[in-house]
């Protein structure tokens, strides 16, 4: 799955990504590392939150973080780089789903929390792109309402 998802647009072949793995015990490890954050965050968090923030991780067996690397630059800019880790991650997606794997890409405020960043080994001129979280689907997703791409589409002309 990961050898299908770095098969991605990559101007200039700088490989702006890497890889976390979150599996096993870390998962609900990192779990209360976000509960210890969120009451940091808010020390009147209510318990369902945290309940929420202690399961986040430990839904699926295997969570990977996408991290788009977004050092300087100067040939390559930094938007370019962003939109191919995010490919990263709708690859990683589509190899999961096309493996049998029920997957989800997901953020939440953990992708975005400095502290949380730096226990998950994020350097500074990383960001998360995503978390996909990989596992056994547990139920048929039903299909949501899609735009028309007619809708959407338009004519350029000089």
């Amino acid at each position: 799955m990961l050898q299908s998802a770095v098969r991605v647009p990559d101007h200039g072949k700088r490989v702006p990504f890497r890889f976390v793995r979150i599996a096993g015990d870390a998962r609900p490890a990192l779990g209360e590392i976000l509960v210890a954050r969120a009451r940091e965050r808010d020390p009147l968090v209510s318990d369902s939150m945290l309940d929420k923030d202690r399961g986040r991780f430990s839904h699926a067996p295997l969570v990977i973080a996408v991290l788009a690397a977004l050092s300087e630059d100067e040939k390559i800019p930094e938007q370019e780089r962003l939109l191919s880790a995010g490919c990263v991650c709708f690859a990683l997606l589509q190899a999961a789903q096309a493996c049998g794997f029920g997957a989800q890409w997901l953020t939440g405020w953990p992708a975005y929390d400095e502290k949380i960043r730096q226990r998950l080994g994020v350097a500074g001129h990383e960001v998360v792109a995503g978390f996909i979280h990989i596992g056994t689907p547990g139920l048929v997703v039903p299909e949501r309402d899609r735009p028309d791409p007619a809708q959407l589409l338009s004519d350029w002309r000089p």
